[in-house]
C-alpha cells in the first residue's frame, strides 16, 4: 500500500489579489456550478473548503432558508470570508466559520442535513477520508454535492505551446504539492467507496467558439488570470522558465484577439446522498 501524499501547500497562495480572484471566479462559474442544487429543503449545510465565502454567498442567496457552516484550514482566507460577508446585511447570523482539518472534522455524528465540496478535493491528498469524514457528520438521506476539476481536458486553439507547457507544469507541480488536479473523474469511484448511495456524476463543459464569442472573451480573459496567478509558484519552485510564462502571456492575448479561437474545458459534479 502507498503512503499518502502530504498536502504541502495551495499553488496560488493567499494573497489579497487571489482572494479577490476567487470571488470572481465564483461568480463567473456559478451557472454551472450552482445549477439545480438539491438544497431546497436543506437548512443546516456544511461547506468544506469555504475558502474567503464565494460559494457561501452564492449558497446563501439561492437558499434563504439556509444556514452554512464553513470549515477552512486557512486563517488568512476565514477572515477575509468574515469581512466579505459581514458587508451583506442579508446574510446576518446564517453562516458559522471553523478553523479545521477536513480530514479530521470537529464535528458530531447527524450535525448536518447537507454538504457542499466545491474545488477542494484537488488540493488534498486524501480525498476519500474527506468525505468520509463528511458523510460521518451528516444526517441520513443528506444530499452532498462535490464539484471538481478535470484538468486533462484542457484545450486551446490556435495551437498555443508555452501555455501547454505551463499546464502541464502547473499540474504536476499540483502533484507534488499533495493535490490531484485530476479528481473530477474518480469522484465516482471515491464516494462509492465512501458509502454514499445514489451517486451521479455529471460532466460541465465549456465549448466556446465563435457561436459564443463574447462568453469566450469573457472566459479567456478569466482562465488567463487563474493559469497567471499560479506564475509565482512556479517560477520559485523552478518548474517553469520566466521565457515560458511571458511566451504564455503573448499566446493567450493572440488567441484572445483571433476570431476563430476555440476554447474548451470540463469539470465533474458529482452527487449522491447519504445512508
Amino acid at each position: 500500500m502507498s503512503t499518502p501524499r502530504k498536502s504541502t501547500g495551495y499553488l496560488h497562495g493567499f494573497t489579497p489579489v487571489e482572494q479577490d480572484r476567487l470571488r470572481r471566479q465564483a461568480r463567473f462559474l456559478e451557472h454551472k456550478v450552482h445549477a439545480s442544487l438539491p438544497f431546497r429543503r436543506a437548512r443546516k449545510l456544511l461547506e468544506v473548503g469555504c475558502g474567503v465565502g464565494a460559494q457561501t454567498e452564492i449558497l446563501l442567496r439561492h437558499f434563504p432558508d439556509l444556514h452554512v457552516t464553513g470549515v477552512d484550514a486557512s486563517p488568512e482566507n476565514l477572515e477575509h470570508a468574515a469581512s466579505f460577508l459581514g458587508e451583506l446585511a442579508w446574510a446576518e447570523g446564517r453562516y458559522t466559520h471553523v478553523q479545521g482539518d477536513a480530514t479530521r472534522l470537529d464535528f458530531g455524528a447527524d450535525s448536518f442535513d447537507s454538504a457542499f465540496l466545491c474545488w477542494i478535493l484537488e488540493h488534498v491528498s486524501d480525498p476519500q477520508r474527506v468525505l468520509s469524514e463528511v458523510r460521518r457528520v451528516l444526517r441520513p438521506g443528506s444530499p452532498v454535492v462535490v464539484s471538481e476539476v478535470q484538468n486533462a481536458t484542457f484545450f486551446l486553439d490556435p495551437y498555443s505551446p508555452n501555455t501547454l507547457a505551463y499546464w502541464m507544469a502547473f499540474n504536476d507541480h499540483q502533484i507534488e504539492l499533495g493535490g490531484d488536479p485530476f479528481v473530477g473523474a474518480k469522484l465516482g469511484n471515491l464516494m462509492l467507496a465512501t458509502g454514499y448511495r445514489d451517486v451521479t456524476t455529471k460532466v460541465r463543459s465549456f465549448h466556446l467558439d465563435n457561436r459564443h464569442a463574447a462568453e469566450r472573451a469573457e472566459f479567456l480573459a478569466y482562465w488567463s488570470e487563474l493559469l497567471l496567478s499560479g506564475a509565482e509558484g512556479l517560477l520559485q519552485a523552478g518548474k517553469v522558465e520566466q521565457s515560458v510564462v511571458d511566451g504564455m502571456k503573448t499566446e493567450l492575448d493572440e488567441v484572445g484577439h483571433d476570431p476563430n479561437a476555440v476554447f474548451f474545458y470540463s469539470f465533474v459534479q458529482a452527487r449522491a446522498r447519504t445512508d
